[in-house]
């Protein structure tokens, strides 16, 4: 009989609503693997298992009371959250040892689930501040990748990832600023979506004035993902930017392919650019259109995102600097000397960069596939050997040049597991125009069903 943490999510949930199994069942048995699995994987930096079980005894209630043919598709499963979205009453630590004080309400997406009844496991690790693109941090974070325990899984939503993938949690939610739901999504072989600004609200605790980050769904098939971001998706009051449509061309899509980052001067690992071919061949044999697409190369882009990035850094309150890793110190120091001026132009060149990809690219072909990655998942504290930190940020830009683009314009991108090498996942990347990711998703899970792949779990977590 197929364990409960080896069902995708909706299986779950179907099982769930027709009575085979109660969400207290189903929530109690993710605690038990958190319990005894997590200690040697290190996804989770709080487990909140008196309000997971009080969650699942609620879910279980309203299914009785109102039915099965009433209650939403993923009704009763559990989640983990990332360790930077507030929920009441529980610490909210951004990954840092300066963070001591529990949240005093929910933040909209964790509102949402509460209100779809999705039980909240615990709260995931990420580096601090969620700056980096690893999962390490100084307050017990260094976070396993599911498939091999020396390499990292990515980040900063690295916890999440990790948990999905050895089947701790069904789903997560993670944040995407640069790459950080989806760069976790191709490092631990999961489908990993940066939705559309505006599309996934933020906040209240980080509106994110740049337009970076956003919440972003981490789950192990398309299908699953996309049922997620049904439960998160919305606005709310004071938000920056409103979810816009897309005219969908239909049936037969025109696919752009280009396996070259905008960053100048980057070579692209064999295995990365091997992945973003499949995934478009994989695409064409559903009856698509494939064609080269040059994206360009602009250093500016890479400068202008670093500037506002190291302001970002600079936004968080600090008692002493004293307590912050390397990396964070210097990308503050770095900030501080960003003027009010250059931090316009930055923002201003990211909405050029959003009208060039809307009108040259978006306005030849209907989606886009890249890697996700420059480079295959990295050795955990790789990053951190790196003494000089204006290295160490060269090197995370080597390996993640591409995820960066759809948060600079604002724009969806799924990362979608492609192959394994070396025992290692590598994902591509699927990305569109604003409003575009639910059909993004519709075709990764067309790709998922040709192909027969199912919600598996990193092996040996079975």
């Amino acid at each position: 009989m197929t364990a409960l943490h080896e069902l995708s999510a909706i299986e779950c949930a179907r099982l769930i609503r027709d009575g085979s199994v109660t969400s207290v069942e189903v929530t109690g048995h993710h605690l038990d693997r958190i319990r005894r699995l997590d200690p040697a994987l290190g996804a989770f930096v709080t487990v909140t298992g008196d309000l997971a079980l009080r969650q699942a005894e609620e879910a279980d209630a309203v299914l009785w009371a109102v039915g099965p043919d009433n209650v939403g598709a993923l009704h009763g499963v559990p989640i983990a959250l990332k360790d930077n979205l507030d929920v009441e009453d529980v610490l909210t630590g951004w990954g840092s040892v300066e963070r001591d004080e529990e949240a005093v309400g929910d933040d909209n997406v964790v509102a949402r689930v509460r209100r779809a009844h999705l039980p909240i496991l615990g709260k995931t690790h990420l580096p601090e501040f969620a700056l980096p693109c690893y999962t390490e941090n100084l307050v017990g974070g260094d976070t396993a990748n599911p498939w091999r325990a020396a390499f990292s899984p990515g980040g900063s939503s690295g916890g999440s990832a990790a948990a999905v993938s050895a089947g701790l949690a069904p789903l997560a939610l993670g944040t995407d600023a640069g790459g950080s739901v989806r760069i976790p999504a191709s490092c631990c072989g999961l489908v990993g979506v940066r939705p559309s600004n505006g599309a996934v609200s933020n906040g209240p605790s980080d509106p994110a004035p740049t337009g970076l980050s956003v919440p972003g769904v981490l789950a192990r098939d398309a299908l699953d993902a996309s049922a997620l971001l049904d439960v998160v998706a919305g606005a709310m009051a004071g938000d920056l930017t409103t979810a816009r449509s897309w005219r969908d061309p239909g049936r037969r899509l025109r696919i752009g392919l280009s396996t070259d980052p905008m960053v100048p001067g980057l070579a692209v690992a064999e295995e990365c650019a091997a992945a973003a071919e499949k995934l478009a061949v994989d695409l064409q044999e559903s009856g698509h259109e494939l064609v080269r697409v040059d994206l360009g190369q602009d250093v500016a882009v890479a400068a202008a995102f670093r500037d506002v990035w190291s302001v970002v850094a600079t936004s968080f309150e600090v008692d002493d600097e004293d307590n912050l890793t390397p990396f964070t110190r210097w990308l503050r120091e770095q900030g501080r000397g960003v003027s009010g001026a250059r931090l316009h132009e930055c923002l201003t060149l990211f909405r050029g960069v959003a009208r060039m990809l809307e009108d040259m690219v978006f306005g030849t072909v209907d989606l886009l596939v890249t890697p996700t990655l420059g480079l295959p998942p990295q050795p955990r504290g790789a990053f951190r050997l790196v003494r000089d930190e204006e290295e160490n940020f060269r090197a995370m830009t080597r390996f993640m040049p591409f995820t960066p683009m759809y948060n600079i314009a604002g724009m969806p991108a799924v990362s979608v597991p492609v192959s394994v090498v070396d025992g290692l996942p590598v994902g591509a990347m699927l990305g569109g125009p604003y409003g575009s990711e639910r059909r993004i998703l519709h075709e990764v899970a067309e790709v998922q069903a040709r192909a027969g792949a199912t919600a598996g779990l990193a092996p040996g977590w079975a």
